[in-house]
C-alpha cells in the first residue's frame, strides 16, 4: 500500500461527527424530570461541538 491509500484509509476510519438529532416537540413532557430530553440534547451537543472542533484540527483542509 502507497502512503496516498494509507491517508485515504485513515480518513475514512476518522469520519466527520454527526450532530446528535433534536428531541422532536412532543419528546418533552414538561414535568420537570431530572434527565428532560432537552437536557440530554444539550449535553450530546456540547460533546458534539468538541469532537467536531477535535476532527477539523485533525483535517484542517477539509469541511
Amino acid at each position: 500500500m502507497d502512503a496516498k491509500q494509507n491517508k485515504t484509509d485513515a480518513a475514512a476510519d476518522d469520519a466527520m461527527p454527526l450532530p446528535p438529532q433534536a428531541p422532536q416537540p412532543g419528546d418533552c413532557c414538561h414535568s420537570g424530570c431530572s434527565f428532560c430530553v432537552e437536557d440530554m440534547y444539550q449535553d450530546e451537543l456540547e460533546r458534539y461541538r468538541a469532537a467536531l472542533k477535535a476532527w477539523r484540527e485533525r483535517h484542517p483542509g477539509a469541511a
